[in-house]
């Protein structure tokens, strides 16, 4: 709540902000400000003092003057899946920008391949209304699509769908239409006669890029156009099983620089573990239902579902490291090539190859329910990662393990259980993501996140202080780690250390921009290590 040097600025705040965007989109409620005062990892140690909601990118410009105007702090929020504090409020007051009314798909112009969203549209909704279409952004959103948006995934970065060959969200952006702190609108790329309609990201100095990765600190997006792909025509799965993850990330990190996937998800044995005692896969009809969907034709997509419900989850062996591969082209050949190829690989690395049910899932479900953000009896869940060089997965992967063999003994005690994921980033990087699983009392953001048949089975966990402090300091020594490697990091929020890592030219350059586009420091303040102004 604002202290008592804002409490005359907050009532009248309040009501401009109804006047511009409905004070039915103006909430105070507690249980709604304390939702957006917290992520998957942590509740922040202050609570907003507002939740506004704009619906277009007027309202939005309108309401941002509005609030910095008053020295309040604002904190914009997609679908509030981050784990690193990056939109949680640290000054107070703090108002929290919700941009789910701005979810609208604005324009699909075939001709110029290119698709302009607002920033609250879902990588679900979009890729909804791009399929009939046989169309396709390149990099086509994370495992928490269902509800990730478009404007979150480029101010955090995303991994997953399409990545493999495309890189991260970013590296598919046209254009940004951006709101400054004032209100200001800034608009990047060749943008046509009309001035809104983005079909080139290069003009000049590349503005688009200073807000890719930014965490919301240099502006708010609001219209993102992005590039389009026809949608590839054909695609196959296959799935090895590998006796050590440096073997699988040797393997990895061959298929990216061959260029023949599209996505890769691997797992090591403890993220296999929770995998498999969830309920199977196999046996959701929706899971298979969409899996017949996905094949061109009844009869194969029946086939393909009757693999998928045989195979079971007994495929994998208890203490294998399992990688699922999705191959995609506009050709027949040219898949078959891909898959050969992969094949060869995995071969190489000491693969073996196993049944592909789980990769024949993640395309027919790209978009799952996010009921994996609490473990099979409840546990929390908190996820760490590093962006590492190709050649030196596996030894960042052996550093890990040695430090997860020093805190074993601590590790059972507490009931604390590890994993890791991998996957690829084009032909430039692997992403490691190591995984804990331990008992404490889950947050308001677990239950509104998961489906609420499974939230109600899951055992209550009781508060952990004990567990979550060991958790707390098993991840700082992989930060640690990661860092001594040189490793990057999506979603750097306040956890990941982006300004211990810069020269000071680029320092000064980052400080120079966020003094140019939020002289008062009111967007995000503390995010990305950046401190000074009024709100900050």
């Amino acid at each position: 709540m604002p202290d008592d040097a804002t409490n005359i600025a907050f009532p009248d705040l309040a009501a401009a902000l109804a006047n511009i965007v409905g004070p039915e989109h103006v909430v105070a409620d507690p249980a709604r400000r304390a939702l957006h005062s917290q992520d998957i990892w942590s509740k922040s140690a202050e609570t907003v003092a507002l939740v506004v909601s704009p619906a277009s990118i007027e309202e939005l410009s309108a309401l941002m003057a509005a609030v910095t105007g008053r020295g309040f702090a604002v904190a914009p929020r997609g679908a509030g899946m981050s784990y690193t504090g990056g939109y949680l409020p640290s000054a107070t007051p703090t108002v929290s920008l919700d941009m789910a009314r701005m979810n609208r798909v604005l324009a699909i112009r075939h001709d110029d391949m290119t698709v302009t969203v607002e920033a609250g549209c879902s990588w679900s909704a979009l890729n909804d209304a791009l399929k009939p279409l046989g169309l396709r952004t390149p990099f086509w959103g994370p495992m928490s699509g269902l509800v990730s948006t478009i404007g979150g995934g480029l101010s955090q970065l995303n991994a997953m769908l399409g990545a493999g060959r495309y890189g991260t969200s970013s590296e598919s952006l046209i254009a940004l239409s951006v709101v400054l702190a004032d209100g200001a609108v800034l608009r990047t790329g060749a943008r046509g006669a009309d001035g809104e309609s983005p079909f080139y990201r290069h003009y000049g100095p590349d503005l688009a890029g200073l807000f890719c990765g930014d965490n919301g600190v240099f502006g708010v997006k609001a219209h993102i156009t992005l590039r389009l792909i026809r949608a590839p025509q054909h695609e196959a799965y296959a799935s090895f099983s590998f006796g050590t993850g440096q073997q699988l990330l040797a393997a990895l990190a061959e298929i990216a620089r061959d260029g023949v996937a599209s996505e890769s998800c691997g797992f090591d044995p403890g993220l296999t573990k929770v995998r498999m005692a969830r309920a199977s896969l196999t046996s959701d009809v929706k899971t298979l239902g969409a899996v017949v969907a996905q094949q061109k034709s009844l009869l194969k997509g029946l086939a393909e579902a009757a693999k998928v419900a045989m195979a079971g989850r007994d495929f994998i062996g208890a203490d294998d490291y399992p990688l699922h591969v999705i191959c995609e082209s506009r050709s027949a050949a040219g898949l078959a090539d891909d898959l050969a190829r992969t094949r060869q690989i995995a071969q190489r690395f000491g693969g073996a190859e196993i049944e592909n049910t789980i990769a024949k899932v993640i395309r027919a479900v790209p978009f799952p329910p996010l009921n994996s953000i609490l473990g099979p009896a409840g546990e929390r869940w908190a996820p760490i990662h590093g962006v590492t060089a190709l050649s030196q997965g596996p030894a960042v992967l052996d550093a890990i393990q040695a430090a997860y063999a020093e805190l074993a003994f601590e590790f059972e005690r507490e009931g604390v259980s590890t994993g890791f994921l991998f996957t690829h980033m084009s032909t430039n990087a692997v992403i490691l993501e190591p995984v804990f699983y331990w008992p404490d009392s889950c947050f308001d953001i677990h239950g509104v996140a998961i489906e609420p048949s499974l939230m109600a089975r899951l055992p209550v966990q009781p508060d952990n202080p004990a567990a979550t402090e060991l958790v707390t300091r098993a991840r700082k020594q992989v930060l640690a780690i990661f860092q001594s490697f040189g490793c990057g990091h999506f979603q750097i929020g306040r956890n990941y250390p982006y300004r211990e890592s810069r020269d000071a030219a680029s320092w000064a350059l980052i400080e120079a921009v966020k003094a140019a586009v939020d002289p008062t420091g009111a967007l995000n303040p503390g995010v990305l290590g950046l401190t000074g102004g009024a709100a900050g």
